[in-house]
């Protein structure tokens, strides 16, 4: 939310105007005192006065972040952040692509930049060394595309090569482009979104952005400018150039990496970030010192670095002969940087008077105010007392109204800007005067400050209720808004096992186009033992991969013998006991009443309002299935799966706020102290403006202090209690315990899950887990526990890069240096406390200044208490650690994780533990060493394979699929389940156990999974339509995973906007896919024609066809009959199937379609008292 109002206000002050004058007399400016952030406040105005464009230097990574995080909150600029470059110039490796792609994006903006619309750039002091071509030589790269413009198909994908372009079947990276007919989609590195350009002739008629995951248009868009990959097409044409002339051994050169350490070269006088902004723009240095300092160390590094790329070059000419001047011009002295800026007004930053001699100092004194969270009272008397003294008081707060109404209280009047941009009522408000309260989310540790002799004071909810978010990265280019879309556990890849629901286990062979009596359709060929099959790809449907214990391999089954029906009918009578035993808890359970909680009231508005993060789809929907389940008479039973840093305990503070404010208590239970802890300062942290009392319970808790505790649960003083497995030791009396919420449940030992089971009965459980455990899992899908997913990943949230690597020290030096260089810290863990006294000697002898603590589960509390407080404040570099970090633990400034002998890590701890980093939006890094793979049994490395290929965002569920696999379900069924699954597969289990249930509950509709449809229609996809085989088999089953006609109608839209027009065999599938939809609501399992007729195959019985019949119109129900079996009845619909088969299509849709209506009519309260409702 923008504050404008704030300012305007301060842009028009007294201090502006002091500033501005300052500059006119000498360009060069110090400021010296205050906050970083009162002076981003200062500086924001200072820009919207002057009306320039403002480029800060800060002096790593670390700060700019925090700048990036200060301006936006501000949120009346457009901030743009240009992250350095982390390698050595002359090195051999590449600097990554999202910095590369996140640099070309920002010099795009600034080529292009509107001088009507003034930016804010963030960086460090990295990018004012040499590292850019020409600014008039990238301008001449630039393809700038209209719509209306007139350009060859060919021309255009010509122009995309040479820039650096790679064409491949689907775009969904970055500097990637795709053809199918008259559609190009291009993925500009300079662009957040990938763009489709739709030709009619050779003429753009439309340019679109889409979705790279969904492959989904979204805006339109009237032009798009396209900027060169990087610089390695360029300095490869140059280079060529040379070695044409006979200077380079061309194959040597072009084919290495990082090219860009030969702009040298090519540039005598290569360019920085300063040579691509307008002279019309104020260059800020913060602590120009420190900037200094980090400069030179990389200046030492590049010199020696130089020489060694000076060796290089010199091998590689074809002649001692050839003189080529290989200039060190990619690094400078910061000294002499800094004097090229004579053009441009200079603000110098300093929180501290500096050794330097400086001119024109500016000092902004400023008076900390202090936090009053507990007094409420004498921070309102401060107020009044500045209001007396004519201050002008502004507030910025995530509950204005909550915040208003204390402040009322205690006889502090307020005013409150419901619009932040009304900046008429803002000066209106603040005349009066009165304090002007501002709502504002983005409170990224950010502070109060007043500055006495301006008469300006800032008052932020960290003042009020020591609130303050954590600092999230919000500088990331990208949204992705699904889960890992490059894994999938359920995808079919040829060569993988799979279940056929009639014919058994066989192995998936290839997709191929098959010609029946004239009619093609695409086939899924599957070998059996003794023969193959082909499946019709729009029966994906009745296929699953085989799914067991990743033990035993499968047992191929033969086709058409009783074997396979032996087999399923002995586990559909073993099934069925089980899931009379299922509907018998699900009975037991329906019979428990649980307290009904009312609808949200005004506080619950406003805490949800105050998160300072932008919710994500799937915890909003996940919220809203809690509501229902606390609003109902049912005790809630919901299972929260979300991957880690995706929001869960968001999730849980909305709900521990509802049970709480509707006069409930209740326990929050971690598995660890050290995440107790955590839950503890963040419950304390969002609740703080409320009348709410935050207890922790653990091991660390004196007795006198326990004693407190269960007293006050006992007499209801005590509103939620954050606990570990402290509170199950003894029968502890709450007098009003309303919700129970598990965190990380897998955690907890079997005799600790007794105890939570004493404390479940009648009372709403709410369970949150990043990888469920197997059992977990199961219960969620058979619906014996509702699930709900948090598959979206928060805006910032990035995936972390994962390396597997046998223990190699030098890559350990190196991965621990580069996390250093940018101002971060780093865990590294052990699996067995008897190994850190060797990895402190390693570790010691590696670095000489490295700062490092050790934290494991055998320390005295206070000493592990003090180890966690010294790195959570960064006081060290390192930590030395067992698993007792695996946890929850939320460290922002930790973007490095090291993992010795992580083959003797489970999957689901490996997960945990790569989840501690990344946690505010900067790229992470996790490496996994082991010994020697050859020493490493199977399923360790199944487990390594499993965390390494499910690296990207929202793998949790995926992993805890996996491990399902890896371990077996023995644990999940007990062994004589287990041995009935490998027989059938997990999938087919899970179905039948469903089909199972479904026939003891009585229900009339029987469930069918797929309906199998064998009618004379040309439906598939042509192969001159979807080129890829892959991509087509994908877009099946994405047809069969439809489960309405609005998303049948909606995907032949994206095909159409991804594929051009659909094709007519295409339409035809689509209509047989809906006509699949309405057999399955009507528990039809197959459609066949026997001409003259068309059959019908189902396990319904007689009576209820009857009643779903009178749907029909009196003169068609006569062309029905229907004809029972023990196995299949059979409907047969007379002479219809003499008609061409547009019509039998028409005809079947119309007539099931009444079904349907027919069904849903039926009387829900019987429907639903029969039906379990599983998913």
């Amino acid at each position: 939310m923008s504050l404008n109002s704030l300012i305007s206000y301060i842009s028009n002050s007294q201090i502006i105007t002091e500033l501005v004058k300052r500059i006119e007399k000498n360009k060069e400016l110090n400021i010296i005192g205050s906050s970083r952030y009162a002076k981003s406040i200062i500086i924001n105005s200072l820009a919207k006065k002057e009306n320039k464009n403002i480029i800060l230097v800060s002096p790593n990574e670390e700060i700019a972040y925090k700048w990036y995080g200060y301006f936006n909150s501000i949120g009346n600029r457009n901030i743009l952040y240009y992250p350095p470059s982390k390698n050595l110039p002359y090195g051999s490796i590449n600097k990554s692509k999202e910095t590369e792609y996140s640099q070309l994006s920002v010099i795009s903006k600034l080529i292009n930049n509107d001088k009507e619309e003034k930016n804010i750039i963030i960086t460090t002091e990295r990018s004012l060394q040499p590292h850019l071509i020409k600014k008039n030589i990238f301008k001449q790269k630039i393809i700038t595309l209209n719509k209306g413009l007139a350009i060859e198909i060919k021309e255009l994908t010509s122009q995309l090569v040479s820039l650096g372009y790679n064409k491949e079947n689907l775009t969904s990276q970055e500097g990637s482009w795709s053809r199918r007919g008259e559609i190009i989609d291009i993925y500009p590195v300079n662009n957040e979104l990938p763009i489709r350009i739709e030709f009619f002739d050779n003429i753009i008629d439309k340019i679109r952005e889409y979705d790279p995951v969904t492959q989904r248009t979204l805006d339109s868009i009237n032009k798009v400018e396209i900027v060169q990959v990087g610089y390695n097409s360029l300095i490869r044409e140059k280079l060529e150039l040379l070695s044409d002339e006979g200077v380079f051994n061309s194959e040597e050169i072009t084919t290495k990496n990082n090219l860009d350490r030969y702009l040298g070269i090519i540039e005598e006088y290569p360019s920085n970030l300063i040579n691509y902004i307008n002279e019309d723009s104020i260059i800020v240095i913060d602590e120009i010192d420190d900037c200094t300092k980090f400069a030179n160390n990389w200046y030492i590094e590049s010199v020696n670095n130089f020489d060694h790329f000076k060796d290089e070059i010199t091998q590689n000419l074809r002649s001692n002969n050839i003189n080529i001047k290989v200039k060190p011009n990619l690094h400078e002295k910061f000294e002499y940087i800094l004097k090229t800026f004579s053009d441009f007004i200079v603000i110098n930053l300093y929180e501290f008077e500096s050794k330097r001699n400086l001119d024109n100092r500016f000092l902004l004194s400023d008076k900390r105010i202090n936090s009053s969270s507990k007094n409420i009272g004498k921070l309102s008397k401060e107020i009044n007392k500045f209001i007396l003294n004519k201050d002008k008081v502004w507030i910025l707060s995530a509950q204005p109204l909550r915040t208003r109404s204390l402040l009322f209280e205690h006889d502090c009047n307020t005013n409150y800007l419901e619009k932040p941009n009304d900046l008429d009522n803002a000066y209106k408000l603040i005349d009066i005067p009165t304090p002007v309260i501002i709502k504002n989310k983005n409170n990224y540790e950010i502070e109060g400050f007043y500055l006495p002799i301006w008469k300006i004071i800032l008052i932020t909810d960290k003042e009020l209720f020591s609130q303050q978010a954590l600092f999230n990265n919000v500088f990331i280019r990208r949204r992705k808004r699904s889960v890992n879309s490059n894994i999938n556990v359920n995808k079919i890849n040829p060569g993988d096992y799979i279940v056929h629901k009639n014919h058994g286990i066989g192995q998936f062979l290839k997709l191929e186009k098959i010609n029946i009596t004239g009619e093609s359709r695409d086939y899924l060929v599957i070998k059996y033992l003794d023969g193959k099959i082909s499946v019709a790809a729009d029966q994906l449907g009745s296929i699953n991969r085989y799914r067991s214990t990743g033990k035993i391999m499968p047992k191929i089954n033969k086709l058409g013998g009783a074997e396979w029906l032996k087999i399923k009918d002995k586990n559909r009578k073993i099934i069925k006991k089980v899931a009379y035993d299922i509907l018998k808890l699900y009975a037991k359970r329906e019979k428990l009443k649980g307290h009904i909680y009312p609808e949200d009231g005004p506080w619950q508005k406003e805490l949800e309002e105050s998160f300072p993060y932008q919710p994500t789809p799937d915890q909003l929907t996940a919220v809203k299935e809690i509501k229902i389940d606390m609003e109902s008479d049912k005790p809630m039973d919901r299972l929260v799966c979300g991957d880690v840093g995706f929001g869960k305990t968001e999730v849980a503070v909305r709900a521990i706020f509802k049970a709480i404010t509707s006069g409930k208590q209740v326990i929050l239970l971690a598995p660890t102290t050290i995440l107790a802890q955590q839950h503890w300062r963040t419950f304390n942290n969002r609740f703080s403006p409320y009348p709410i009392k935050v207890s922790l319970l653990n091991r660390f808790k004196t007795s006198s202090e326990k004693k407190d505790i269960y007293a006050g649960l006992k007499n209801n003083k005590i509103d939620l209690v954050v606990a570990t497995h402290q509170i199950l030791g003894k029968e502890i009396e709450i007098k009003n315990l309303g919700l129970l919420v598990i965190d990380e449940e897998q955690r907890f030992g079997v005799r600790q899950k007794e105890k939570i089971k004493n404390i479940k009965t009648n009372i709403d459980v709410l369970t949150l887990s990043a990888t469920p455990i197997p059992r977990t899992l199961y219960m969620s899908l058979s619906g014996l526990r509702q699930m709900s997913l948090l598959n979206t990943p928060p805006p910032s949230r990035r995936s972390i890069k994962t390396y597997l690597s046998e223990i190699d020290m030098d890559v350990i030096r190196t991965a621990i240096s580069q996390e250093l260089d940018r101002g971060g810290q780093i865990f590294y863990v052990l699996p067995r406390i008897s190994d850190i006294d060797q990895a402190v000697n390693k570790l010691t002898n590696m670095f000489n200044d490295l700062k490092f603590i050790v934290a494991h589960g055998q320390m005295n509390e206070i000493d592990l208490e003090n180890a966690m407080i010294a790195f959570n404040n960064g006081e060290v570099d390192l930590m030395i650690c067992t698993t007792i970090i695996e946890s929850g633990l939320d460290i922002p400034k930790v973007n490095t994780i090291i993992i010795e002998d992580s083959h003797k890590f489970g999957l689901s701890q490996l997960y945990q533990l790569r989840g501690r980093v990344g946690r505010s939006g900067i790229q992470a890094h996790a490496w996994l060493f082991y010994p020697n793979l050859n020493n490493i049994n199977e399923a360790s490395k199944q487990r390594l394979k499993a965390i390494k290929d499910f690296s990207e965002l929202g793998s949790g569920y995926q992993l805890a699929m996996k491990d399902m696999e890896i371990r077996g379900v023995g644990s999940l069924l007990g062994e004589e389940q287990s041995g009935k699954v490998n027989a059938i597969g997990y999938d087919l289990y899970i179905e039948m156990l469903h089909e199972a249930i479904s026939e003891i509950n009585g229900q009339e509709i029987p469930e069918v999974k797929d309906t199998q449809v064998d009618l004379p229609i040309n439906a598939f996809i042509p192969a001159t339509w979807i080129l890829n085989r892959e991509e087509k088999l994908d877009a099946y089953k994405e047809a069969t995973e439809c489960n309405t006609h609005k998303e049948l109608t909606e995907l032949a839209t994206d095909w159409s906007n991804r594929y051009g027009v659909l094709p007519k065999p295409v339409e035809s599938l689509i209509l047989l896919m809906k006509l699949k939809l309405l057999a399955k609501k009507c528990g039809f399992n197959k459609i066949k024609l026997k001409k003259p007729n068309i059959i019908i195959e189902t396990r319904l019985k007689i009576s209820t066809f009857k009643l779903i019949k009178k749907a029909l119109p009196t003169n068609i129900q006569n062309k029905f009959s229907f004809e029972e079996d023990d196995q299949f009845s059979k409907i047969t619909i007379r002479g219809i199937g003499i008609t061409d088969i547009q019509n039998q299509i028409d005809q079947l849709i119309y007539w099931l379609g009444l079904f349907v209506n027919e069904i849903n009519n039926f009387d829900k309260n019987t429907v639903e008292s029969k039906n379990l409702n599983i998913k």
